[in-house]
């Protein structure tokens, strides 16, 4: 594995000898180790680097992060030796270093890992939750948990416990390109509430010449892309998540009814480009494509607002985008009918900070998890750009100029679902894409379920599938 390191060294006071922070064999969750040490050592370690991967993020943390939290620990009249630890690896090779130094008890005092990671982690008791490891009645009197909306909280959450704090997250929603919509007669301000009123719209977006009425994402060429702007945003808008109570959905009438959509939007009725969903690059260019006029509704998440078609420094600079752009949120199969019992419903990303709880200082790797995530830390990590938060606080006051990004934040996140946090997740992942080509390619809904399903089974074994 290649991999570079920043290292980054802050202390408050000179010609101090302090407490080493280095991680030796695992010990046991004991909240109040060092509590009271007047030197205390830790260290962060993300998947970012200076002038590399996430290279704001890792001067974030080393120039705003780490010194003023060693000077709030002065204050307190603690000495305290903050390092950064950075890596520039691939997501895979990061994984496997955080893997590999949980096994061996060591690794750093705070550790960013993706979401989906935290179930797979925990399940190997290579992870301890919060309440484990600093105490309960410490962890809940948190005031930021009061600013985290509960569904954003749950992507640290495994088996009903808390494990870290959400690293920043997204929301998927529908995205229409109003010039068509005026030219198809459809309104300017559009919510579809069920599947049938959004191939409703899609069917008076045929009538224009040149024009792909729906882009969903499908198939294996757009990789997770097709998961999670696709099926899992339409598999829980039938009501039924991905995994639950530990089991997976099978060849069950939910999942047949998302691969039936995406059989009338691609299966020659006119609707989608099936050609697109092959393509190496058919996501890049789906994107062009939108921003061209030639795509009327597309699937996305929030970074198609902020990243790929910002009118000055967006991958596909749209210039009218602010006034050509709709966004309506993902309706369930028909009102009532989604997770919960939602109308209307998402997915989000997001990443956690946690606690390794090998950490020699319990209270004060808490400390500094909360100062990470306090309204002044988040805000300074923007750098003054729009972007969607964990923090709803934060949100109100970044996103008050941004209608699109505020719309992600108060409507979308507090009705959101995440991927499953297990280590199989990725397999399956890959074999709903390859449901979904199975569709693209001609078969029908039912035979792309069939070969699914026998899919999974290889995956995750016959028991752990429930099906009708």
């Amino acid at each position: 594995m290649r991999r570079r390191a920043a290292l980054v060294a802050v202390t408050a006071v000179t010609a101090v000898t302090a407490l080493s922070g280095c991680l030796g064999q695992p010990q046991s969750a004991d909240s109040s180790r060092n509590a009271d040490a007047k030197e205390v050592s830790l260290t962060i370690t993300g998947n970012a680097v200076a002038g590399g991967k996430n290279s704001a993020k890792a001067g974030w943390v080393t120039d705003w992060v780490i010194p003023r939290f060693v000077e709030e620990q002065k204050r307190k009249g603690v000495t305290a030796t903050v390092r950064f630890e950075g890596n520039g690896a691939g997501d895979e090779d990061y994984k496997t270093k955080i893997a590999l130094d949980l096994k061996t008890g060591g690794g750093a005092d705070i550790m960013a890992v993706d979401g989906i990671w935290v179930g797979e982690f925990a399940g190997g008791k290579q992870i301890r939750s919060l309440d484990e490891i600093v105490g309960k009645d410490k962890v809940d009197a948190w005031e930021g948990w009061k600013q985290i909306p509960q569904a954003v909280q749950s992507v640290g959450v495994f088996e009903n416990k808390r494990y870290g704090v959400p690293d920043g997250t997204d929301g998927r929603v529908l995205f229409y390109n109003k010039k068509l919509f005026a030219q198809a007669g459809l309104p300017a301000t559009w919510q579809p509430r069920s599947w049938d009123e959004l191939l409703s719209a899609g069917e008076a977006l045929k009538k224009l010449p040149g024009v792909t009425p729906i882009q969903l994402n499908a198939g294996t060429a757009m990789g997770e892309a097709t998961t999670m702007q696709g099926l899992l945003p339409l598999l829980v808008g039938t009501g039924k998540p991905l995994l639950a109570n530990g089991k997976w959905q099978g060849a069950t009438s939910n999942l047949k009814d998302v691969l039936g959509l995406y059989q009338r939007v691609y299966g020659g009725g006119g609707l989608g480009d099936p050609l697109l969903q092959q393509e190496a690059k058919g996501r890049d260019k789906s994107f062009a494509q939108f921003a061209e006029n030639k795509i009327g509704i597309m699937l996305e998440s929030d970074y198609l607002w902020r990243s790929v078609l910002e009118p000055t420094k967006g991958a596909v600079k749209m210039a009218d985008r602010d006034s050509s752009v709709g966004w309506a949120m993902i309706p369930a199969q028909r009102p009532g009918a989604g997770v919960r019992g939602q109308d209307f419903v998402s997915m989000s990303g997001g990443a956690i900070n946690l606690i390794n709880s090998n950490t020699k200082f319990p209270v004060q790797a808490w400390e500094l998890l909360q100062f990470m995530n306090s309204a002044e830390a988040v805000k300074a990590r923007l750098g003054g750009a729009a972007q969607v938060t964990q923090r709803t606080d934060v949100n109100n006051e970044v996103l008050a100029g941004d209608a699109m990004l505020s719309f992600i934040a108060q409507k979308v996140l507090p009705l959101t679902e995440y991927r499953p946090g297990v280590a199989n997740y990725t397999r399956v992942s890959a074999a709903l894409q390859q449901a979904t080509a199975d569709v693209v390619s001609g078969k029908t809904a039912q035979e792309a379920l069939n070969a699914y399903q026998e899919a999974l089974k290889k995956i995750v074994g016959e028991n752990e599938i429930v099906t009708g």
